[in-house]
């Protein structure tokens, strides 16, 4: 069999450690695997379209970039699997308790933190939600970016975590990040209990997932999928690998969480300088 090549994106230091331990197991159970980590999704994304890599580990944006990049080239994607902690999350858009507003309408005037530009859940779908309750960012509030790691769509928290900060220390009136990182910064401090609230909370969308391009070796891909829906928490072996990912057990790819992440992507304009560069080439 084909040996399968991985691409992901090193968002971490324990990228490494999570994808040596996946080659280990893949190869224990007879499928030759590889990997190759970016320090960005766009090259990923490239790579991929151009041969480089089977299988890619995507962000959502990225999932949405590699759609629409293949099928501007007449070629097709799937997405084969994802984590059970991929579905169905929420952002939040979190504001200083003593604050008046009691709705999204009342940003008008005031100043957002968001997360990194091209951060799905600390930027573009809470911005959205904002959007579709009738203010226009940007003009009928004003945007204040936390650019950190740019290319590596939100997975690193920096941005969101700088965004609650600025929130807390009083330089913005609102602050965007996911249901998941609230909680964490709350436990952790940098949103010190009782000092905010939730002011809206957005639709549930879905995460990161496994794509493919037509093309890619079949047989390895179908190997490769039933092993990740055959892992089991309850193994010793696995457990560690599948907690430092994040889950409890793989599921089937599904698309229809991505509805909110592809409007706003259309709203923003987000991918239209790369998507250019992408189809002439």
């Amino acid at each position: 069999m084909k040996t399968l090549i991985l691409g992901a994106v090193a968002y971490d230091p324990k990228v490494v450690t999570i994808w040596e331990g996946f080659k280990q197991h893949f190869a224990d159970h007879g499928l030759p695997f590889d990997f190759v980590l970016y320090s960005n999704y766009e090259r990923l994304v490239e790579d991929q379209l151009g041969g480089v890599v089977d299988v890619a580990w995507n962000s959502p944006l990225a999932w949405i970039e590699a759609e629409r990049a293949a099928r501007s080239r007449g070629r097709a994607a799937r997405a084969v699997a994802m984590r059970d902690t991929d579905r169905d999350l929420t952002s939040v858009v979190v504001v200083r308790a003593d604050a008046k507003m009691r709705s999204l309408t009342e940003l008008a005037g005031k100043t957002v933190a968001v997360g990194a530009a091209d951060s799905p859940q600390a930027t573009l779908i809470p911005l959205l939600a904002i959007a579709d309750a009738g203010l226009e960012p940007g003009r009928d509030f004003e945007i204040r970016r936390h650019d950190i790691l740019v290319g590596k769509h939100g997975d690193h928290i920096g941005g969101e975590r700088e965004a609650a900060r600025a929130l807390v220390a009083g330089r913005v009136d609102a602050a965007c990040m996911i249901d998941g990182n609230h909680l964490a910064f709350t436990q952790e401090g940098t949103l010190p209990q009782g000092v905010t609230r939730v002011l809206a909370q957005t639709a549930p969308y879905d995460h990161c997932n496994f794509t493919v391009l037509d093309g890619a070796p079949r047989e390895a891909v179908d190997r490769f999928t039933s092993l990740l829906m055959a892992m089991s928490y309850d193994a010793a072996a696995v457990r560690p690998l599948l907690d430092l990912e994040g889950l409890k057990s793989w599921v089937p790819g599904r698309l229809a969480g991505y509805d909110q992440l592809n409007r706003a992507v259309d709203r923003f304009g987000t991918l239209t300088g790369w998507l250019a560069g992408v189809v002439r080439e």
